[in-house]
This record gives C-alpha cells, structure tokens and sequence, in this order.
C-alpha cells in the first residue's frame, strides 16, 4: 500500500488499528463492492487501495464499525470513530446507532472519587479547627451555626463561585453561580426539544434549541459535582436506552424537568432572603430539584446529542466526496480483474451478514 496521497503527495499517515493495513487515519470502505479507500487528510481526497490488500481489511472494519458505539449514519454512509482516533467512514445501508454506556461509568466514578477526596479533606481540616478550639478551651456553642454553615460550604460548594460562563450567540457574556442553578429551570421548549431559563448574575433569560443545549451542556456538570455511583449511572443509563436515543429522552425528560426544576413558592420573604434560605436549607429547587439519575441522564444525553451534531456535519461532504470515489473506483476496479474478485466479494458477504 502506497504511504503517501496519489494527489496532493502528502502524508497518509498510519493507524494503529489494522495491523494487516496501518496506513490512514481516515478510512472509507464500502463491503459490498469490496472498495476500501483511505482519506487524505490534507486535501481530503479518496485513495483506492489495491485490490490484494482490501479484503482482510474491509472485514476488520466492517467488524470495528459493527461495535463502534461512537457512530451516525444517513442512508447511504455511516462515520465512525475509533478509540486510537481512527475514523471509519462506512458505505452502504444504515445501522441503528447505539449508545455510548461504557464511555460514562469511568468518567463519572473518576469525578466521584476526586470530589469525595476534596470534601474529605476539606471536612478534616474543618475537625481539626473545632477540635484545636476546643482543646484551647474555646466554647464553640455560639459558633455552632457558623461552624454547621462551613462544613454545608465544603460539601455543597460555594453559592458564589462562578460555575459557568457562556458566550450568547448575541455576543452578550454571562456569568453562572453555583447559587443561581436554584433558580434555573429547563421545560419542553415550544419548538425544540429542551428550553433553558437561565439565572445568571444580573439577570435571567430563555433559551431554547441548541442553544438551550449547549447552555445545559454547561451548567449540569455542576450540579453533578460529585458525579455518581455505578448503580446511578447504570440507571441514567437505562433511562436513555429505553427511549431508545438521546434525541427522545431529552424530550421525555424536559417533561418531567419542567415540574423538578420549577421554583417553589415564597413565604412572604424577600427575593434575597428566599435565594439565602434555599441555599442554605432547601436545595432541591432549580436544576438540584431533578433526580440525581435524571441529572447525570441528561450530561449524558447531551453529550451524546453534541457529539452527533457534530459528526453528522461531515457526512453531507462524505456523501459527495464518496460518489466521485466511487465513479473512479468502479472504473478502475472492472479494468483487468482477477478471476478471484467475484469470490472474495461473495465470501466477505456471507461473512459479514452473519455477525
């Protein structure tokens, strides 16, 4: 297999991937024509690679894209993307994508443990104050509150901190604390699945669409500050496969938000003292007011949605750049065959459809 572009002359580049065909890092393939290209990833074009060294290969990536759950398709091309960072752009009928379980349980067990740490120590450096207090002979009975408020501190976190900063598509900047996610809710937007009502410092806007995703995209890590525990995430889990994607579950669970996350009515306080009492006793308005399953569901879910977004913005420039490959492919592929063609395209088919 050449190493370098037939067009532009550049590097191919290798992957680690295909022991048998370790050149690419874009590969494009197409199993029932027995084509297999590698992409250019300076100039994008699409290289055929030689007829004795596909088959193995496309069977290999037939096999990798079949257990890909990094992976979106049209109807006639598919894009995957590896664990080493190799991408596979496959041609031909769709397959339902699925989602990504096992990319949540490490990622959320990691954000557990290193909060859990935090707080701990934090904790244990607030016992040894009250502790050298107390050993001095200072009473600590009127500074009990003061001492309960530190230690809620050190396990909520505190209001002020800024958690979030978002650049509006007007241009505008605004600034998120930990204490305004009491006063934020998310609802069915009237035309998009999800619609945000940000509190932020200054004000308080509406969100709805990508932008709403995007806006919640930021803000929900925050509220899952201590990620969670492997029973949770496998539950947020089975909420989203059961709606069977990201896209649906999103929708289900702005409906069940709408009710979680809607702010709690006053008791004849003042906004100010009702946002000190709700950070300080009732933390479960705002987006606190969802399940902690349904708050790590939805960091996943649009993670998941973003991730999509982004992938399917390059199938429509595949799609294209595919059938000019093909046009060539099908004429330099049928100039000088070997009698062997027919049979490997036939034994690649047998193969495939029975995994």
């Amino acid at each position: 297999m050449y190493a370098t572009c037939l067009f532009c002359q550049k590097d191919l580049g290798r992957n680690e991937s295909f022991e048998t065909f370790p050149v690419g890092r874009r590969l494009a393939f197409d199993a029932a024509k027995g084509r297999l290209w590698v992409v250019c990833s300076h100039c994008e074009r699409w290289n055929l690679s030689p007829l004795e060294e596909r088959w193995e290969a496309i069977e290999q990536a037939e096999r990798y894209y079949r257990d890909s759950k990094r992976r979106v398709a049209t109807d006639n091309i598919g894009l995957s993307k590896l664990r080493d960072g190799t991408t596979l752009v496959r041609i031909g009928e769709p397959m339902r994508p699925e989602f990504a379980a096992w990319r949540y349980g490490d990622q959320f067990g990691r954000r557990r443990r290193r909060q859990l740490a935090i707080v701990g120590a934090g904790l244990g450096a607030l016992g040894v104050l009250v502790v050298g207090g107390v050993t001095a002979g200072v009473g600590i009975g009127g500074f009990g509150w003061l001492i309960s408020r530190a230690g809620m501190g050190i396990v909520r976190g505190s209001g002020e901190a800024v958690v979030a900063t978002i650049k509006t598509h007007e241009g505008e900047t605004l600034r998120v604390r930990r204490r305004h996610l009491l006063e934020t809710t998310i609802e069915p937007g009237a035309h998009d699945p999800i619609a945000v009502n940000l509190r932020y410092a200054g004000g308080q806007a509406y969100f709805e669409g990508q932008q709403a995703m995007h806006i919640a995209s930021r803000i929900i890590p925050a509220a899952n500050r201590f990620g969670g525990s492997k029973e949770n995430v496998a539950s947020a889990v089975d909420q989203i496969e059961r709606e069977g994607s990201a896209e649906a579950f999103l929708e289900r669970l702005a409906s069940v938000a709408a009710v979680a996350t809607r702010p709690k009515s006053g008791t004849g306080l003042t906004r100010r003292q009702r946002r000190y009492q709700r950070w300080n006793n009732d933390w479960s308005t705002g987006v606190f007011g969802m399940s902690t399953v349904h708050r790590l569901a939805l960091e996943m879910a649009l993670h998941e949605e973003a991730e999509r977004a982004a992938m399917e913005g390059e199938l429509q420039a595949l799609e294209t750049a595919w059938r000019e490959a093909e046009e060539i492919a099908a004429i330099s592929d049928s100039l000088l065959l070997p009698s062997t063609v027919d049979k490997a395209f036939e034994a690649i088919k047998r193969r495939t459809s029975k995994e």
